[in-house]
């Protein structure tokens, strides 16, 4: 729903409300009467298990919300005590504001329609239509017609750039190209600058990158701050087949640092010859474009990768006019009246994420020590 003016109405009816650690915010089984949007904190959902015990349902962080249901189910109550862990901040907006301005709004009652109906159609974990089928049968029963659902309008990517112009003076490439070509040298040296920064776009790009393009529901929090091998197991268990984990090298420490406390060791797997922590044997493999806050919180990624596993895909055009390596052309420019030599050094990326549990990122990981 794009609608921008219904949108800000309904953000002007939000309430803000400030929490302090240990405050109740739901209760479990009292009337549910809003949807909560948490801007800042983190807040734990606890229900009651099987056997009676109190069990953990969810830990949220910042842009996470709650209480969704509320707002078309006049019904509805809390299946979970939500619990503040930190100090924060809310913005809370009640079924009686949501209905008003819904009233106001043909776009929003006719979107709201067709969302209503959606739950009569048989779909999969994914939201898409479900294939029917039959199993278990005998004799000559009607087999169910199906069809595979499919997207519409799906998402055009398109592809990155990144440039310079490597300047060099004649007479340093005339008198001083012994015993190294420093031609050769500077233009090494441009391409691994570029390539750093082409590594931080596909990390924080807003448009494409990894951090940015985790689907809601791959993203989860950690259960006390620190990233604990419970922690790692939940991260890993969202997806099948996960290739890899990326994480800051500050966060492989703190990793480290709690399995060390329970007595457990990450197990080394080769990869390219090198020999490199791993998880479930997963490797575990550093990325500084990974920021890290000043709270001293990062983020954790797990993906899968290729095409054929429907994982997430790097996006490149190869076969550029004077193409240097894979995707990056070196084009000269021509020499200036200063007797300087320019070279166009440009380079084409984007990243893909074929399906939506390709990519999981655990948020707000706590990398400090902690004080003992």
């Amino acid at each position: 729903f794009d609608d921008v003016d219904v949108l800000t109405a309904l953000a002007d009816r939000c309430v803000q409300r400030d929490f302090s650690a240990g405050d109740i915010i739901v209760t479990r089984g009292h009337a549910a009467g809003e949807i909560h949007l948490l801007a800042h904190g983190r807040i734990s959902q606890t229900s009651e298990g099987p056997y009676g015990d109190d069990v953990a349902v969810a830990v949220l962080g910042d842009g996470d919300r709650f209480g969704e249901n509320a707002l078309l189910d006049a019904d509805a109550t809390w299946d979970y005590t939500a619990t503040a862990e930190t100090a924060g901040t809310l913005l809370t907006l009640s079924r009686a504001d949501f209905a008003s301005v819904m009233a106001n709004s043909p776009a929003l009652q006719a979107h709201i329609e067709e969302f209503s109906s959606l739950p009569d159609q048989a779909q999969n974990k994914h939201g898409e239509a479900e294939i029917a089928m039959s199993a278990g049968h005998v004799g000559e029963a009607v087999l169910p017609g199906a069809f595979v659902d499919y997207e519409l309008k799906p998402r055009e990517y398109e592809l990155s750039v990144a440039q310079t112009v490597l300047k060099v003076h004649t007479r340093v490439a005339d008198l001083y190209n012994g015993p190294h070509n420093q031609t050769e040298e500077q233009l090494r040296l441009t391409i691994e600058a570029l390539r750093e920064r082409q590594e931080h776009e596909l990390i924080n790009n807003r448009e494409f990158g990894l951090l940015h393009n985790a689907d809601f529901k791959q993203r989860i929090q950690t259960h006390s701050g620190p990233p604990t091998p419970d922690d790692m197991d939940e991260l890993l268990c969202r997806r099948r087949g996960t290739k890899l984990f990326l994480a800051h090298p500050r966060t492989i420490a703190a990793i480290g640092r709690e399995f060390n406390a329970r007595g457990l060791y990450p197990d080394h797997v080769d990869l390219g010859g090198q020999s490199v922590p791993a998880w479930r044997g997963v490797p575990i493999l550093p990325c500084n474009k990974i920021p890290i806050t000043k709270e001293q919180t990062s983020s954790i990624i797990a993906m899968r990768t290729g095409e054929e596993n429907q994982g997430v895909i790097g996006l490149r055009q190869t076969g550029l006019p004077e193409e240097y390596e894979p995707g990056l052309s070196v084009r000269f420019m021509g020499i200036s009246e200063q007797a300087i030599m320019s070279y166009l050094v440009t380079t084409y990326y984007s990243a893909a994420v074929l399906v939506p549990d390709a990519l999981g990122v655990m948020e707000n990981v706590q990398i400090a020590r902690r004080r003992d």
